[in-house]
């Protein structure tokens, strides 16, 4: 499948980067004529994925987060959120409500919330190596134009 418009960007992973994610994501997707509800489901996985990189990827400093969206046809709207930091060993556990590996007062809700937002949230990920998250998400607006 082919986009019809995309985009791709790197970032520091610094928590004051999050915000400017959640506004890069949400103005692409504006181009969709999206609903306001749909809007803030974005902002708010994308979120949850960006702050997932910047707390968990790179725990002894600051890597990498890239990231690159695109639109397909029937309003897809699809969002990449990659590091290359330390790897997820057990994706499925990752993924459960309440899980999180570091324990203290993380809530271990990001997956939960990027599903609950999303049509479709794929993880990959290798130790050593990195994460990609994928987030799916249809946006009932207008068709785009040239």
């Amino acid at each position: 499948m082919k986009p019809i418009n995309k985009f791709t960007m790197t970032m520091d992973s610094r928590s004051a980067n999050e915000g400017f994610a959640r506004l890069v994501a949400s103005g692409f997707a504006a181009q969709l004529d999206p609903t306001v509800e749909e809007l803030c489901d974005i902002k708010t996985a994308v979120s949850e994925a960006v702050t997932n990189c910047i707390v968990h990827a790179y725990p002894d400093g600051v890597g990498n987060v890239y990231i690159f969206a695109a639109i397909y046809d029937g309003g897809l709207f699809r969002i990449r959120i990659r590091d290359r930091g330390c790897g997820i060993e057990d994706i499925r556990k990752a993924m459960e409500p309440l899980y999180s590996s570091l324990g203290g007062e993380r809530a271990g809700l990001g997956f939960a919330v990027m599903e609950s937002f999303c049509d479709k949230v794929s993880v990959r990920s290798t130790l050593g190596k990195g994460t990609s998250v994928t987030l799916d998400k249809r946006i009932k607006g207008k068709p785009l134009a040239d």
